[in-house]
């Protein structure tokens, strides 16, 4: 729930056991108010690596960093709660220092945002600037979606919940 190195070295690590355990799809459960934008981009790389579908579902809030992770979910294997709430913004910067490090972090910050919302955009299968576009024109306020908004926008492809369901069959046979 939290984007911070501790919490992405767990996830490649959780990640990693359950392939190998043979489980045929990852699920991936989102509830989070977001955190720091390296943290999301190992999240991501591992996510990108996996050799079976991930489903990703928020549950509660997925913001910041988490609404990027959860488009990170396999196409036709996103989800949102009904009562879930999204919001996306720009990358944010706490820098302070001199203003060369200023300038520095800020060109840095711009290549995050870049990076980030362009990923986001290929996974939605929207054009490469779809969503910083539209944060433009928001005045690049935050921006909040309810699940349906995040149907529209591709972020998801289901307002519900992620589940399986099995189903066995055997066949009998006289010998």
């Amino acid at each position: 729930n939290e984007f911070n190195e501790k919490a992405a070295k767990e996830f490649r690590k959780e990640f990693n056991e359950i392939i190998a355990s043979g489980q045929p799809i990852i699920p991936i459960e989102i509830d989070s108010f977001g955190g720091q934008a390296y943290s999301l981009l190992s999240m991501m790389e591992t996510i990108n690596t996996s050799p079976v579908p991930v489903a990703t579902t928020v549950t509660g809030k997925a913001m910041s960093c988490g609404a990027i992770l959860l488009t990170c979910g396999t196409s036709g294997y996103r989800f949102a709660g009904p009562y879930s709430t999204v919001m996306l913004h720009e990358v944010s910067l706490f820098s302070g220092g001199k203003i060369e490090e200023i300038k520095a972090d800020a060109v840095e910050g711009e290549r995050l945002n870049q990076l980030v919302f362009r990923q986001m955009a290929k996974n939605c299968n929207r054009n490469e600037t779809y969503f910083l576009d539209i944060i433009h024109e928001k005045k690049h306020a935050d921006w909040y979606l309810t699940p349906e908004q995040c149907v529209e926008h591709g972020l998801v492809n289901k307002v519900g919940s992620f589940g399986l369901k099995f189903t066995l069959s055997a066949k009998m046979e006289i010998v």
